[in-house]
């Protein structure tokens, strides 16, 4: 072997343990803000968990990503969206005309997402780690469903039972309604009759769990994704036992669970008879509140519609310190006009991706369920959005992650797959990466 030939093996291993270290970081952090340990391991409340997996991933970012397989030249256009909405964010943050100091700190705080973005799309480059990267979000959220009803089962509406997005009970219902599809996805493709039980059960502490954060606007999202789950794995996958079950565990979990979201459903009709005769006044009371700080939010977006009032600033201007309950009136007025059209570019990106993906012939089953799962949290979260206040929270920016590196896997094997077939196209065999040589199968039928 030559003396070239050598070292490029050398530096191949020594890239391939780079990615293997960056992505390791990768899902230690997708670990502590999905599963979020330091709330129920003993112990571990003491550690800053978050912020030791975000220099990690920073130092992946910076030393292990340019050594995977994928290079920042290929990095899609919604990347650059993301990236733009985070620069607009810093500065309408740093011209703010309410709070500067706290806005600017809350957009570093959310710029952690573009990173994990990046090292999702430049490391999640197989189906094994995919799969492992979606099961940490999936699994985390049944049992932060669990721990939340056994640590909370005192408290009105899980509020505050365990911290960070999950503090709020409309942000645990917002997280339980998009990783359930999921979920659901891995009920489906597990062989595994134990994984199935696990998952089913799983599925059901998340449902009890929505009950009992009353939140109505995590039941609109839940329903939203349940029933686009149904028409892709119900419907079109002709598993029509999934309807008559997901009907009859939701009328067992309304009958059983349902009281506080009964309670505060009641008030849209001018119900005034709620088990909780406090919880009811104060859903009759956010009624009127939402409406005053839609209007108030519409002020906002008229006094600065071009970089808004900078980042989470806006429960100070309410006057009132509430939130818009409508993620994109909540971009609008923080960011501005721009960055709110940049928003909606991003996730249409996702969608279009999924378009691509479902177009291709010769699907496998498993990557089916990928595509209806993805595109049952996008859906979840554009109706959702209309009703919860959920601009800066992770995870549909993780959905679309996870569009972007399944098309880019695809078209990689397609690459692949040609240079493979076609001889005056292809490199020697000593230049070609292990990734395609020693792949184990393909994700497209041949």
């Amino acid at each position: 072997m030559s003396t070239s030939a050598v070292m490029n093996s050398t530096q191949e291993k020594r890239g391939v343990k780079g990615a293997g270290m960056a992505f390791f970081w990768l899902s230690a952090f997708y670990l502590v803000y999905c599963a979020r340990p330091e709330d129920w391991v003993g112990g571990m409340a003491f550690l800053p968990l978050a912020k030791i997996t975000s220099v990690g991933a920073v130092l992946a970012f910076i030393f292990g990503s340019a050594k995977g397989r994928r290079k920042f030249r290929e990095l899609p256009v919604e990347a650059h969206l993301l990236l733009a909405i985070i620069l607009i964010l810093f500065a309408s943050s740093a011209i703010s005309p309410v709070w500067r100091g706290g806005a600017i700190s809350r957009t570093m705080d959310f710029a952690k997402v573009w990173v994990i973005w990046i090292l999702t799309f430049l490391l999640v480059t197989d189906l094994s780690r995919f799969r492992r990267i979606v099961f940490i979000q999936a699994a985390s959220v049944p049992l932060i469903s669990i721990l939340s009803m056994v640590k909370g089962r005192h408290t009105v509406r899980l509020e505050g039972v365990l911290g960070g997005m999950y503090s709020n009970s409309n942000d645990l219902a917002f997280a339980i309604a998009l990783s359930f599809p999921l979920c659901l996805m891995f009920f489906l493709s597990t062989r595994s009759k134990f994984r199935k039980m696990l998952w089913a059960g799983g599925m059901v502490a998340m449902g009890a769990a929505l009950m009992m954060t009353a939140s109505r606007g995590g039941l609109i999202t839940f329903l939203c994704t349940a029933v686009v789950c149904l028409w892709h794995f119900g419907v079109k996958g002709k598993r029509f036992y999934l309807i008559a079950a997901t009907g009859f565990a939701g009328i067992v979990l309304l009958v059983v669970a349902g009281g506080p979201m009964m309670d505060r459903l009641s008030t849209l009709w001018g119900g005034n008879k709620g088990r909780h005769p406090l919880e009811e006044m104060r859903a009759e009371a956010s009624v009127e509140q939402r409406q005053f700080v839609i209007d108030k939010a519409i002020e906002g977006i008229e006094h600065y519609p071009i970089l808004g009032i900078g980042t989470m600033n806006f429960e100070i201007y309410s006057t009132v310190w509430l939130e818009v309950h409508m993620t994109y009136l909540q971009i609008a007025v923080e960011g501005g006009i721009p960055c709110f059209i940049l928003f909606l570019a991003f996730f249409a990106r996702g969608f279009l991706n999924l378009r691509r993906l479902s177009k291709r012939k010769g699907l496998t089953p498993e990557f089916k369920l990928f595509i209806g799962a993805l595109n049952s949290v996008l859906v979840g979260f554009i109706v959702g959005a209309l009703f919860s206040p959920e601009a800066y929270q992770f995870f549909p920016f993780f959905a679309v992650a996870y569009t972007s590196t399944l098309l880019a896997y695809v078209q990689a094997n397609d690459r692949a797959a040609v240079a493979s077939s076609s001889p005056q196209l292809q490199k020697p065999v000593g230049q070609l990466s292990p990734t395609f040589v020693n792949r184990g199968r393909m994700l497209v039928n041949p």
